[in-house]
């Protein structure tokens, strides 16, 4: 009985760990960006921070229109000198503009898709333009909206 009761906390205590963990949030990072010889990075208050991420989201940190900018970035940190963004589909890069926070995202004014890395537009391969739109203007459900002004 009593090996019973120790094998039932084991398992118990096994699956609740890890669900403690996956329920802390992503940290954010703040500072302007810029692009090293290195890669993509952060100026931050204690130093330069390098980013790394999935491709899409390279794609963005590297976008000579965003270099300098004030951008705030959720993922996790791995060191003191490096920082691992959420993937583009969990819409983590954000910069500061004027006292607003706004995502970053891509607007194709011919075919009104917007998408968010740069790049060509998948249906008529015009360049997409950068648009900072406020994050609650975007519905889940619905992607292709207007661009802002």
């Amino acid at each position: 009985m009593t090996r019973r009761r120790a094998l039932s906390v084991f398992v118990t205590a096994g699956f609740a760990l890890p669900s403690l963990a996956a329920d802390q949030g992503p940290d954010t990072l703040r500072g302007h960006l810029e692009v090293t010889a290195k890669g993509p990075a952060l100026k931050t208050t204690q130093g330069l921070v390098l980013l790394e991420g999935d491709e899409p989201t390279l794609a963005v940190l590297r976008d000579s229109r965003l270099t300098g900018a004030d951008f705030e970035i959720r993922g996790r940190r791995v060191s003191p000198a490096l920082f691992r963004v959420d993937p583009i589909h969990t819409k983590a890069l954000f910069v500061h503009r004027n006292g607003r926070k706004l995502l970053v995202s891509y607007w194709c004014d011919v075919c009104y898709i917007r998408t968010y890395s740069p790049g060509k537009c998948w249906c008529c391969q015009e360049e997409t333009k950068l648009d900072l739109i406020d994050p609650a203007a975007i519905d889940p459900s619905e992607e292709q909206q207007a661009p802002s002004k």
